[in-house]
């Protein structure tokens, strides 16, 4: 297949298991050798913004706003590096990185219409209904909102 006719695939990333469990399984059952060459993955992490993270202002927040900016910079390379080495484990070469500052909901729908994908893939953190009406579900915004296929992957819950 010509290097300009692959398909991409977009794989939203976060530091949860549930996000590097849904990046294990694509790569294994998507992803794994021969169809490698078919595909170009897109890994995209939201980064949160700084004020999100902070959530207050008053005196002070101008010398706290440096090290949470740093502190996000830096989750954001430990994220993005563990998901490239997982990748490059299993063989899988052509890959992107993209950092985007926001919302994950908003920013994999933005990530699949600048890469054109044909698929997205995010994990399922598996809250209940309260919890995803409360939190809101980036998966299940991502399935009514993403121009493309999604597919969900759920980290199999321990048996007892």
């Amino acid at each position: 297949m010509a290097e300009n006719s692959k398909q991409v695939m977009v794989v939203g990333i976060d530091d949860s298991d549930f996000s590097t469990y849904a990046l294990e399984w694509t790569l294994d059952h998507l992803l794994s050798p021969p169809n490698t060459s078919n595909f170009k993955l897109v890994l995209v992490y939201a980064k949160p913004s700084i004020s999100a993270s902070v959530g207050f202002v008053g005196p002070g927040v101008a010398e706290v706003l440096p090290v949470v900016d740093a502190d996000l910079k830096r989750t954001a390379a430990k994220v993005t590096g563990n998901a490239k080495e997982l990748c490059m484990k299993k063989s899988v070469k052509d890959i992107a990185v993209d950092v985007v500052e926001g919302d994950a909901r908003n920013v994999l729908c933005d990530a699949v219409e600048k890469h054109q994908a044909s698929i997205l893939v995010v994990g399922s953190h598996g809250y209940g209904a309260l919890k995803r009406a409360v939190l809101g579900s980036v998966s299940d915004y991502c399935s009514h909102h993403a121009h493309c296929t999604v597919m969900i992957v759920k980290k199999p819950k321990p048996k007892h």
